[in-house]
């Protein structure tokens, strides 16, 4: 088996007090060892701020337009650009979580308040960091076997319920940061587009990490398919066709690029 990196922000990281995220964080981080923030997440009381900022300021600063003309400019194509910031952000928002949902019935808090990305040296997102470090999980899970109350932890009655929940969040954070980009871009890819982006985010995500974790398949995709139900039961085109070159993996797979030591 591959070891974990040696990721100097991972090893940096100061934790005082062990909860059931940094449990599943460890774990999520080796799911890709060769790049262990492409699925982890930190909590952010156990790293330093730099190059770290709110999720919820690409809504009232420059930041996302900065980051789609770097990219604009890079690709030599406003419309891929566009396209490859919405995968960035659907990866970051729902793709990170959605792994996290399938291989273990748990989920933080993918609301927009909760959640804060860092970025390497060229201003691309490379990690997710939340707030408050709170996780859903179902009446089965291992922390709940004690009978004593779980610290971090809120126990939901179902599969249905944590599905439900985790699209609901991921809804509120991603219609106002689609509709930044879609504003910013001048209309390049349309927001439709970027919610089918989503779709193959929580597809691919439901295929390839029970792979990767040794997962049973079916679980799997049952638990994917049941979060993409509660997308298009709030009415998200999820289902359909994603446009050419921003189809999920592709934003994973950029983002693994880009992890280099700071």
């Amino acid at each position: 088996m591959t070891a974990v990196i040696d990721d100097p922000l991972i090893a940096g990281m100061t934790i005082g007090r062990v909860l059931p995220l940094h449990e599943s964080s460890r774990r999520l981080r080796a799911l890709y060892p060769e790049c262990p923030r492409v699925y982890g997440v930190a909590v952010l009381a156990d790293v330093s701020k730099r190059r770290w900022w709110p999720l919820s300021a690409a809504l009232t600063d420059d930041r996302l337009s900065v980051m789609f003309g770097a990219a604009a400019a890079e690709m030599d194509s406003r419309t891929t650009a566009a396209q490859q910031l919405a995968a960035t952000l659907a990866h970051a928002v729902i793709g990170r979580v959605v792994a996290l949902v399938v291989l273990e019935g748990r989920a933080w808090d993918a609301g927009l308040e909760n959640l804060w990305v860092h970025v390497d040296s060229e201003g691309a997102i490379d990690w997710l960091g939340v707030v408050d470090p709170t996780v859903r999980v179902l009446p089965e899970d291992p922390c709940l076997r004690s009978g004593r109350p779980a610290e971090g932890v809120v126990e939901l009655p179902s599969e249905a319920a944590l599905a439900t929940w985790i699209a609901h969040r991921c809804h509120r954070s991603l219609t106002p940061l689609f509709a930044r980009l879609h504003e910013i871009s001048g209309g390049e890819v349309s927001v439709a587009s970027m919610w089918h982006t989503v779709g193959s985010a929580v597809v691919v995500t439901a295929t390839q990490v029970p792979m990767l974790a040794g997962y049973s398949e079916v679980v799997g995709m049952r638990r994917g398919q049941a979060v993409l139900d509660a997308l298009a039961g709030f009415g998200l085109p999820v289902r359909g066709q994603s446009p050419r070159g921003c189809a999920v993996g592709t934003s994973g797979a950029r983002i693994a690029t880009k992890v280099l030591p700071n």
